[in-house]
């Protein structure tokens, strides 16, 4: 499956990508995202880790006001959308 970054502070998604077998890496800076399929942040600080510029061949979803199940379709879509 694919290596999905996560921000620390999202445990309901964490634990629901790791449950579809997905390689989950937590990012604790920006330079833990380049080799993520796809990485996925809380919108709170998107800034001060520097995710709107970082560069990366994999998607950022912003978790922010979604339902875990709602990023892990999201995360899901594009990865097919990469492939």
């Amino acid at each position: 499956m694919a290596r999905i970054g996560v921000e620390e502070s999202l445990t309901d998604i964490k634990n629901a990508l790791a449950e579809m077998g997905h390689e989950v890496v937590e990012l604790h800076s920006a330079e833990d995202a380049p080799n993520c399929d796809c990485c996925v942040i809380t919108g709170l600080d998107k800034d001060v880790m520097g995710m709107s510029t970082i560069s990366t061949e994999g998607s950022v979803i912003n978790a922010e006001g979604r339902t875990a199940q709602d990023v892990v379709q999201m995360v899901n879509q594009r990865l097919n959308d990469q492939q």
